[in-house]
């Protein structure tokens, strides 16, 4: 007797790759398989003019993250839609990670800490700055969507069954986080 075998969920082209992302919106934790282009460095995907304008995941994990619970259990999709505008933060799923998007040596630039609270998380990490800024100049001159955090730890502050999670990268999206100095 043979057991049924489910279709693939999606075909990639040729020019494309499959990508594990990590995504916050204001009442869930949800991960899943995003299909980019090869060419984009999906860290920084929502960052760049080829972020869609419906996010689609496959294989898809929905945890509620607005009610604390002692056993977190997520909801599992084959396939999720999701708008970009309900995204606050977003990484790579560990322990995937691209290479920098800068480069350490520029002068006149350095690392500060911050935290950064979106919706129930805690994200500690680095800011990189200029030499002669800080966090209040840097917000009066950048009006950017999404801000890089890099070296973060983000922790569920309703949720501490689901431990600390340590990431290289996230994007933040700067009007819906709450930013402070470390």
């Amino acid at each position: 007797m043979t057991e049924a075998v489910n279709p693939p969920l999606y075909t990639l082209a040729a020019d494309e790759k499959v990508a594990p992302i990590m995504l916050y919106t204001h009442t869930a934790l949800v991960w899943g398989e995003a299909i980019l282009k090869k060419q984009i460095r999906a860290s920084t995907w929502l960052r760049t003019n080829a972020a869609p304008d419906s996010i689609t995941l496959y294989n898809a994990r929905v945890l509620i993250t607005t009610a604390p619970t002692q056993t977190p259990r997520p909801l599992v999709y084959p396939e999720i839609h999701l708008a970009p505008e309900q995204v606050l933060a977003c990484h790579l799923v560990p322990p995937e990670k691209d290479p920098p998007d800068y480069d350490p040596t520029e002068p006149n630039r350095r690392m500060d800490p911050v935290s950064i609270v979106v919706s129930t998380f805690r994200m500690d990490g680095l800011m990189r700055l200029a030499a002669i800024s800080n966090l209040n100049k840097y917000f009066e001159v950048t009006h950017e969507i999404f801000t890089p955090i890099y070296d973060a730890e983000i922790v569920n502050t309703l949720i501490p069954a689901l431990g600390a999670m340590r990431v290289p990268f996230v994007l933040v999206r700067q009007k819906s986080a709450i930013f402070t100095t470390r």
